[in-house]
């Protein structure tokens, strides 16, 4: 689970303990948690927060507001905007999309954001498109250019414009079988209020 340090901040340190490339912009107030890495041309804005042992790559923007986990995987050409949370172990495809403005006008900016939550493990496809206000489950897998519309329970393959559950997949990524099992790691999964969870033992 992410956990962001209150009133702690790492604030353009001589020596951070992550790396970032001379290229990226890292502006004072933004934290950056220990091993991440921060890849050509990215920029963490002031108030955003990211986690430790993250990948963070070529030409990133994470504003102020976006919450990033631990163990991220960021690829190259991605926006997270303010109001968006990727929680730990999330993988973002390159040049997927988040909004957080259900009706933007140029003239009429708004102060409140339209939250939109990515839940632990969920992988996000190549420009995938994720709607504001939609939260992604556990788990769960985005295909590439899906347009995400509503939420999407744990585990489960969501694909096409917009974007409808097709199937189940594993924590390994796996698409499960009629049975729920995963004929790659052998994992066993049941029916769950959020979709699906794995079984014990």
């Amino acid at each position: 689970m992410m956990i962001f340090p209150r009133g702690k901040w790492r604030v353009r340190l001589e020596k951070p303990d992550y790396y970032h490339h001379a290229t990226a912009v890292i502006d004072d107030g933004a934290y950056v948690g220990q091993g991440t890495k921060i890849w050509h041309f990215s920029h963490i804005q002031t108030g955003a927060k990211v986690g430790e042992n993250c990948v963070i790559g070529q030409n990133v923007y994470i504003g102020n507001g976006a919450e990033v986990g631990n163990g991220v995987k960021i690829q190259n050409n991605v926006s997270v905007y303010g109001g968006v949370i990727l929680q730990d172990n999330v993988f973002c495809g390159p040049s997927c999309v988040f909004t957080n403005d259900l009706t933007p006008r140029a003239p009429f900016p708004k102060k409140e954001r339209i939250p939109t939550l990515v839940k632990n493990g969920a992988s996000i496809g190549a420009n995938a498109v994720i709607v504001c206000g939609c939260t992604i489950g556990s788990w769960a897998m985005i295909a590439a250019g899906a347009v995400v519309t509503k939420d999407v329970p744990d585990h489960a393959l969501a694909v096409g414009v917009p974007a409808v559950l097709t199937g189940w997949v594993c924590c390994c990524g796996a698409k499960l079988d009629e049975n729920l099992e995963c004929t790659v790691c052998g994992k066993k999964y049941v029916s769950c209020g959020t979709g699906i969870k794995q079984t014990e033992g």
